[in-house]
């Protein structure tokens, strides 16, 4: 979350957030409440993890509370968003525009999201630094030499 928001304080925006408790050592303004962070912003940036706990948490009322000219963007986890209620928002101008790095049922895209003109949906390029793209040339190339080795990948998809 600090590396988001140094990226947008570089263009000259305000911070705010939203999270369990309020961090040390940041000047940005703490909001106790998710709702309350989308009243008060035009962009909804969500970095939030995946889980039990944080399912559905961007919902209508957080979309309504975001309101006509706001953004909202998603490179957290796509189970985070209520993807029907973000379809229903867009559809109806209760939020301006959306975009999505992540998907809840990746890599399927509902029919309807397809259809939106103001819903940008990237191949889940958030994690493309060159850090993260080495190791996962590195874990494909563990994979390939295990599966010739041994006839079983280390890491085996389903």
């Amino acid at each position: 979350g600090r590396c988001i928001a140094r990226r947008i304080e570089a263009f000259g925006l305000p911070v705010a957030y939203h999270s369990r408790r309020p961090a040390e050592g940041v000047s940005y303004r703490y909001f106790p409440s998710l709702l309350e962070l989308a009243h008060a912003v035009d962009t909804l940036v969500a970095i939030v993890p995946g889980g039990a706990s944080t399912e559905g948490t961007v919902d209508a009322a957080v979309l309504a509370a975001l309101g006509a000219e706001g953004v909202f963007i998603n490179v957290g986890r796509g189970t985070v968003v209520d993807e029907a209620a973000l379809v229903e928002a867009l559809g109806t101008g209760t939020i301006a525009a959306a975009g999505l790095d992540v998907l809840a049922d990746e890599p399927n895209v509902a029919e309807e999201m397809l259809a939106l003109d103001n819903l940008t949906i990237l191949p889940h390029i958030g994690s493309a630094s060159v850090a993260t793209r080495t190791a996962m040339a590195d874990l494909l190339a563990r994979n390939l030499i295990a599966w010739f080795q041994s006839g079983a990948a280390l890491t085996p998809v389903p």
